[in-house]
């Protein structure tokens, strides 16, 4: 689909984004570089990354990627400032990078809660706290006139409660905390916007590919009215929005991009029934005896 944005949109700024060579990820680096932006992207597979970078320098994006792991701090604080020594600034960081798998809870070990922790809610704020240095107001690579601006990928796992999501469910409640903790703060200090994005179920990600794979004879469209899948197109859209001057006045917000998802609930009366029932239940309701209560003491 083309763009609503015109294509010099976050012309001039650099981006990091984990996750950035897959998935949700790639389409986002891809498409902040389409409109103008430079791309770092973090990742732990360096042919992933390598192939992701060809592919972005292919369309005639500046970019470049590094390997990294967001549970290793001496990984992410590399990383941003490799981001900025290459580039010599940095304006948008995007965190990406996810951990998922179904699994019970009386089937997950402490430690399997553990790592999507790490990765999720940990991961989150440690490339928020290395990043802040560079993305403040008046640091390395910026003026005095502005801060820079946080993405965080979320979900809407924990809105409810989720079947086999127990560890994830937790990880991204607990980023969506910290996207608000930090407008605040860092709104405030330091001219940061922070705001979040939660996706929807997304079509050709890895994501879905786990939690949705093919042996998986699912029954969702039966039960969720809402149910469809996304493109990573979508996302990547909102995160244009929130990271341009579009976006200048959006700060501690979740964007739900899931068609409204997360609304759906089973419709268990046909509508062409709902009338004739209404009208029987009011005739049955004025017809009944009006009784004087009487008190149970």
């Amino acid at each position: 689909m083309e763009s609503p944005f015109k294509a010099d949109v976050v012309k001039g700024k650099v981006a990091l984004i984990t996750g950035g060579g897959s998935g949700i990820g790639f389409e986002i680096s891809t498409q902040f570089g389409k409109h103008g932006a430079s791309i770092a992207i973090m990742g732990r597979r360096k042919q992933v990354l390598d192939s992701a970078v060809s592919a972005l320098r292919s369309l005639g994006i500046q970019a470049v990627g590094f390997e990294g792991d967001v549970r290793k701090h001496e990984d992410a604080k590399r990383v941003v400032e490799s981001t900025f020594q290459h580039f010599g600034r940095l304006d948008i960081l995007v965190n990406g990078a996810a951990g998922n798998f179904l699994v019970s809870a009386e089937d997950l070990s402490p430690n399997g809660f553990r790592t999507v922790m790490d990765i999720d809610a940990v991961g989150t704020f440690t490339m928020c706290y290395e990043a802040l240095k560079y993305l403040k107001k008046g640091g390395p690579g910026r003026s005095s006139s502005g801060g820079g601006t946080i993405l965080n990928i979320s979900a809407t796992l924990h809105y409810t409660a989720s079947w086999y999501q127990v560890h994830v469910a937790a990880a991204k409640a607990a980023i969506d905390a910290t996207t608000r903790n930090l407008a605040l703060e860092w709104g405030a200090d330091y001219d940061i916007r922070v705001n979040g994005i939660a996706p929807g179920p997304i079509d050709d990600t890895p994501g879905m590919s786990k939690l949705a794979p093919s042996e998986i004879n699912s029954k969702a469209r039966d039960y969720m009215p809402l149910y469809k899948l996304g493109d990573k197109w979508d996302i990547a859209m909102a995160a244009l929005y929130l990271a341009s001057d579009a976006g200048k006045f959006i700060n501690g917000t979740v964007i739900i991009a899931d068609g409204g998802l997360w609304l759906s609930r089973p419709r268990h009366l046909p509508k062409d029934a709902v009338k004739q029932l209404s009208r029987s239940v009011e005739k049955r309701s004025r017809d009944a005896p009006v009784g004087v209560p009487r008190s149970k003491l």
